[in-house]
C-alpha cells in the first residue's frame, strides 16, 4: 500500500459532549481506557501512516502535552490555529506545512477498531488514483454512536451525490483522501461540505463504503452508551 500522511482534525470545542469537554478537549476524552486521539494515532500507524498532522485550537496546550508525553517518537506535527478555520479551512491550511500534494483526513471522534482495518486498507489502496477527493461512507446499519435522521450522500458507480429524502441513509464515516488542488485559497474559514458540494457538481467527488461497523463518539450520549 502507498505510504500516506494524515491530518487528525482536533481543533473543535466538542460542545455536544456538554460538561465532559469543559476542561478536556474532546480528542483527549477516554474510551475503553484510551483517549480518542491515542486510538486514532495507533490505528493509522498500524495501517501504514508515515506522517501525522494534528490541528489544534481549543485547550491546545493539553493536546501538545499529551503528544509530548506519549508520542514523542512518532512523526507528528502539531499545527495550532489561533482562530478555528473550519474543516475545509484546516485541511487547506495544512498544505502550508508540507510539500505533499495529497493527504488523508480523519475526524478525531471516530473510535477505530481492529474490525475496521481491512476496510480502511482497501479504501487507501487506490490512494494514488484519487484526483480530487474520496470519502468513505457508512450505511446506517453499520454506523454506531451519534445518529442522524437523514443521510449525507449517495454513491453510484463510485461517484458521490447529495442525499435525497427517501434514499437509503448513508453517513460520512469521518475518513477522506484530499488533493491540494481542490482548494482555491479564496477563504480561510469554511466547512468541507462546501468543497464537497462543488465537487459533486463537477462529478469529482468519489466514494466507497466501509463494510464493518464504525463508532462515532459524536455526543455525550454516544460516549456514555458505547
Amino acid at each position: 500500500m502507498t505510504d500516506f500522511s494524515i491530518l487528525i482534525l482536533s481543533a473543535g470545542y466538542g460542545k455536544r459532549m456538554q460538561d465532559l469537554t469543559l476542561k478536556t478537549p474532546k480528542p483527549l476524552l477516554r474510551k475503553k481506557n484510551k483517549t480518542l486521539l491515542e486510538n486514532t494515532i495507533n490505528f493509522f500507524h498500524e495501517v501504514g501512516c508515515k506522517e501525522f498532522f494534528i490541528n489544534t485550537h481549543y485547550l491546545h496546550k493539553n493536546i501538545e502535552l499529551f503528544i509530548l508525553n506519549n508520542f514523542k517518537e512518532y512523526p507528528i506535527s502539531l499545527v495550532y490555529e489561533p482562530s478555528i478555520l473550519g474543516t475545509g479551512g484546516a485541511i487547506q491550511n495544512i498544505f502550508n506545512y508540507t510539500n505533499i500534494k495529497k493527504i488523508c483526513v480523519v475526524n478525531s471522534d471516530i473510535f477505530w477498531k481492529s474490525d475496521n482495518k481491512l476496510d480502511v486498507i482497501n479504501f487507501l489502496k487506490n490512494y494514488d488514483e484519487v484526483t480530487h477527493c474520496k470519502i468513505m461512507l457508512s450505511k446506517e446499519k453499520n454506523f454506531l454512536g451519534l445518529k442522524k435522521n437523514k443521510g449525507d450522500f449517495n454513491i453510484k458507480n463510485g461517484n458521490v451525490s447529495n442525499w435525497i429524502n427517501g434514499q437509503d441513509i448513508n453517513i460520512y464515516s469521518g475518513l477522506q483522501i484530499v488533493s491540494k488542488k481542490i482548494f482555491n485559497n479564496s477563504s480561510n474559514n469554511f466547512s468541507m461540505y462546501k468543497i464537497w458540494n462543488d465537487l459533486i457538481v463537477t462529478n469529482n467527488l468519489q466514494g466507497s463504503f466501509i463494510n464493518s461497523k464504525v463508532l462515532h463518539i459524536g455526543d455525550k450520549r454516544s460516549f456514555d452508551n458505547f
